[in-house]
């Protein structure tokens, strides 16, 4: 059954990407840590954000920094958002289990997409991120807080969030060479998110 409602993900961001542009929040309450990950990249570095949505207001925000994003979401009609927003910048459909991009990022991004995944997807992840990912390059993503599975809903359809273990996270990030620079779980200032900010050895 699990599998199933993941499966549905894409369809629900694709019908329904009117109603996400109207009510994701652009109020940036994200900044601090999105401040943390620009950090640890070079001035004008390259960003990959994965399951960029509409581009609002995550990728809007390190444009403005100066920073060139690449941005891929299995949704045309949220990628079609972005090619009208920001012309100048490089978007693709494409579901990020299968991502084989040529190039290699700065930073890698995957806010509130990531956690769609099943658990078995989210592992098979890491590699993907260390593939595309430069040496130093930044990690950041937002997770789940113990291993499961939990279903919410979006414009009344069921929708599907896991999570694997903190300690899982952890392994998985060792083997593929990154070092964890911050989490904090269920952190308050930014809507009870548990946030992963990592770091390629």
């Amino acid at each position: 059954m699990s599998h199933s409602m993941a499966d549905n993900i894409i369809g629900i961001y694709q019908r329904h990407a009117e109603a996400f542009e109207q009510k994701r929040s652009t109020t940036l309450f994200e900044q601090p840590w999105l401040e943390r990950f620009q950090s640890l990249l070079p001035d004008n570095g390259r960003i990959l954000d994965i399951g960029c949505g509409n581009g609002m207001p995550i990728a809007d925000y390190f444009i403005r920094q100066g920073f060139q994003v690449t941005g891929v979401d299995s949704s045309p009609p949220m990628i079609n958002r972005c090619l009208r927003r920001f012309p100048e910048q490089r978007w693709a459909v494409a579901d990020m289990r299968r991502l084989a991009l040529p190039d290699k990022f700065d930073g890698l991004i995957a806010w509130d997409s990531f956690f769609h995944l099943t658990r078995e997807d989210q592992s098979q992840m890491f590699n993907i991120f260390r593939r595309h990912a430069q040496s130093k390059a930044a990690l950041m993503f937002t997770s789940g807080t113990r291993n499961g599975e939990a279903i919410g809903t979006f414009e009344g359809e069921a929708l599907y969030h896991a999570s694997l273990a903190p300690e899982e996270y952890r392994q998985l990030l060792q083997e593929q060479g990154f070092n964890v620079i911050k989490m904090v779980a269920e952190d308050p200032d930014c809507g009870g998110r548990t946030v992963w900010l990592t770091q390629r050895r």
